[in-house]
């Protein structure tokens, strides 16, 4: 069931207290050194295995690797002179003294570690193969037509096979090309990309961790680096679409959002909002790489930012730079001159990130600038050459991830650092929030597309965002298709990021109000802003645990083969079960084969308890989304008021499970501020059932953060019960109210303030 939030919050924030604590050099105590090799013990089952033909090693962080001064676990060291041995509680290393790890063909001959696996000796030795592997994710989801990228997806850091290898040598060439460089400390500024110490050698980190699956990820994102808390407006609705909008157009979106009483949080402006000085389109100037504003499309630009922020939305800009920075920009003859350029000559200025001065000139003179106007986060869309042309093996997607990240956090500590942006190997979860690309519309994608999601967990890249509704055309689908809209908004719901998209082009509608079932696509969005508080929760957990909000069935039940097989279907956080419609329905239902793990399931859109370790075929209508809560479990409502995610209500609805006891924690804070790791507050919120009584908890507040309510109220709905004889609230009467059909008990608690228990009993006839 679900731990305290608040043990592990304090616990993880006196042991890391973010990226800065980042430290690459291991403990001396960890270190086993013979020769050529070099062993780091840094959890009982992670170890770091180096040989360097010059006895040279990397104390640096590297791009995979921020992180080596662990905590030194137990371990023992003996040498008989011909091998080194190191054991520690769950492994047991055996190197050959003076020899290479690495054999042709590979073999355990002069390295090898042996572990157990349900009882079972295994043994890993450099080289060997592993067809287990639960995979990780992929760069991009461009092309991607059903699931035509799944044999693209990287290797993640956990297996079925029990064990898992970071391989984080200079010479490993990772699938975009780029090598894991290493990090200069820069400590008033940013990390800086170095070639390694030396290029030839052999440097991977066996974990085995057997198939405590969620350990593996907790102490990978410990050595990698954790996984950024978003602010909270990012949870919100995106509006987006690739079109060439002119102000008027995104001022009447604005105003057909609060007209139809649409929940929105983010205002996207895609390319069309820059212009490159060349090449003529429809509607105004356009062009791939862009860094000035296309006037005839946005005639005033501060003044459209203003009105889009004056109704509570954020904004990003979207941004291919790859091209660089030509003369015909705004920012041009500032950019020269910081270069050392004569602007008359008007040579063009080559994107080149990975030189100082360029990065410094470039932020001054055209991030800084477009920020102060209200642009709130980047979406950094690099589509272009994948390496750099001035650094041997630099992967440019990580490379502008890493800049712009730390930039922000650097130059803007008013808010918390956030870019949108593809994936860029191994070590991208340290960035965020990720933009899955250019999919097909149609249902196979659809379909692809919550495996993607949960297994991207596992190599802790919990933030994905997709196009819900599908990017492009396959020309044998209505791009338009009302109910395949519903159905992939419906799975966004149930994702990290909630972001509709699609082509440009009049013929792809991304206007949901336009649509005919446009109150049931409206419905989704106020589930996602009722779901707020539980999803906000989550996240927390996902920067404490390293576990992402979406993840696979086999966390929970690694040792059931159906965890495996059902792979469209996922846990949404720790107490909700999702299996999205992912397939067109027949008369307005579809039925759908549902495995249901152990224990007992509260069907949401049926109204009633299933038996759990059961495979069901159940019927959803298209207003229905196929979601289960665990027996138990309290799930945390924003009220339908809400209409954003930074909103910080009076009155919370909390959604509970009869059947057996459970507890949750409630997590705030203030949303945007960069002291969340300390600067917070949870409730704790429990349910005991004893007979036909049942007492409800709701904790005292503790912490503090700002913006949130002093008092607060809260709405009950229980599930799962009889009809109530007697109700108590803090030791007087009171009254609830029953619906039958739904086995629902509806209790009002009032405001009090947020300092104080609150005690709910409940007597049932």
């Amino acid at each position: 069931m679900f731990k305290k939030l608040t043990a592990i919050m304090l616990t993880a924030a006196a042991a890391l207290t973010g990226a800065a604590s980042h430290n690459p050099v291991a403990d001396r105590g960890a270190v086993v050194t013979d020769g050529k090799a070099r062993f780091t013990v840094l959890t009982p089952e992670m170890i770091r295995i180096e040989y360097s033909p010059a006895g040279k090693f990397e104390d640096r962080a590297t791009f995979s690797v921020v992180n080596r001064n662990l905590p030194v676990p137990r371990f023992t060291r003996n040498d008989d002179g011909q091998f080194i041995t190191i054991t520690t509680d769950r492994l047991k290393l055996r190197y050959r003294k003076g020899t290479d790890p690495m054999t042709d063909p590979a073999s355990p001959e002069n390295l090898s570690i042996t572990m157990e696996l349900n009882g079972q000796p295994v043994t890993w030795y450099p080289g060997l193969k592993d067809p287990q592997n639960l995979r990780g994710t992929y760069r991009t989801l461009d092309g991607n037509n059903g699931d035509s990228h799944r044999d693209r997806m990287e290797e993640g850091v956990i297996s079925r096979s029990g064990w898992a290898v970071i391989n984080d040598s200079p010479s490993f060439t990772r699938p975009d090309g780029s090598h894991s460089l290493a990090f200069t400390s820069e400590p008033d500024g940013i990390d800086w990309v170095t070639e390694r110490a030396v290029k030839g050698v052999l440097d991977l980190y066996f974990m085995g961790y057997g198939h405590d699956y969620k350990r593996a990820l907790k102490d990978f994102t410990r050595i990698a680096g954790r996984i950024p808390l978003p602010p909270d407006y990012v949870f919100g609705y995106w509006y987006s679409k690739y079109e060439n909008y002119s102000a008027d157009d995104f001022r009447n979106i604005v105003k057909a959002l609060k007209d139809n009483d649409i929940n929105a949080d983010v205002m996207i402006l895609d390319m069309d909002w820059h212009w490159n000085g060349e090449k003529e389109v429809s509607g105004g100037r356009g062009g791939w790489t862009g860094w000035s504003w296309n006037t005839n499309l946005i005639p005033d630009p501060d003044g459209l930012l203003r009105h889009i922020h004056d109704n509570n939305l954020h904004i990003a800009l979207n941004l291919h730079p790859a091209d660089g920075v030509k003369a015909h920009e705004d920012c041009y003859a500032a950019m020269a001159r910081d270069l050392g350029i004569d602007p008359a000559s008007k040579k063009d200025i080559p994107w080149n990130l990975e030189d100082k001065r360029f990065a410094k000139a470039f932020f001054k003179n055209i991030i800084r600038p477009l920020e102060k106007q209200g642009v709130d986060f980047w979406w950094l869309d690099w589509q272009q050459y994948l390496t750099s042309p001035f650094i041997e093996g630099l992967g440019e997607t990580i490379w502008c991830n890493h800049v712009f990240f730390n930039e922000m956090k650097n130059s803007r500590p008013d808010r918390r650092p956030l870019i949108f942006h593809r994936w860029g190997g191994l070590g991208s979860h340290r960035y965020q929030i990720g933009f899955s690309g250019d999919t097909f519309i149609n249902y196979p994608t659809l379909a692809f597309e919550p495996y993607f999601t949960a297994t991207a967990s596992n190599i802790g890249y919990g933030y994905w965002g997709h196009d819900l509704g599908g990017h492009q055309s396959d020309h044998k689908h209505d791009v338009n298709d009302p109910e395949l809209l519903l159905r992939w908004m419906q799975f966004g719901v149930f994702t990290p990021i909630f972001r509709t998209h699609a082509t440009k082009g009049t013929y792809i509608n991304r206007l949901i109000w336009t649509y005919p079932n446009f109150p049931m696509l409206n419905e989704t969005v106020k589930l996602r802003y009722a779901m707020f508080p539980y999803l906000y929760t989550m996240a927390r957990k996902s920067y404490d645990t390293g576990v992402g909000i979406c993840r696979p069935l086999y966390y929970e039940y690694p040792e059931l083969q159906e965890a495996y097989d059902r792979e469209g279907q996922y846990f949404f956080g720790d107490d909700i079960l999702v299996a999205p419609v992912v397939e067109p329905s027949v008369n307005g239902k579809s039925t759908k084969e549902i495995w249901l793990p152990e224990g007992n399931w509260w069907s949401v859109a049926h109204n009633r308890l299933i038996e759990g370790n059961t495979v069901q075929n159940l019927d959803f209508t298209l207003s229905q989304i196929p979601y289960f809560f665990r027996e138990g479990s309290i799930i945390v409502n924003n009220p339908p008021e809400v209409k954003s995610t930074t909103e910080r209500p009076s009155r919370l609805i909390l959604h509970i499970v009869s059947g057996k006891d459970g507890s949750t924690e409630l997590y705030e804070d203030s949303g945007d501020s960069n002291d969340y790791e300390t600067a917070f507050a949870t409730t704790a919120i429990s349910q005991k059932l004893r007979g036909k009584k049942a007492e409800y908890v709701i904790g005292a507040r503790k912490g503090h953060a700002d913006r949130l309510a002093e008092n607060r109220g809260y709405e009950m709905k229980i599930y799962n019960t009889p009809e109530p004889a007697k109700v108590r609230i803090d030791g007087k009467k009171a009254t609830a109210t029953y619906d039958a059909a739904a086995r629902c008990t509806t209790v009002t608690v009032p405001e009090a303030p947020c300092s104080k228990t609150r005690k709910i009993a409940v007597t049932y006839k």
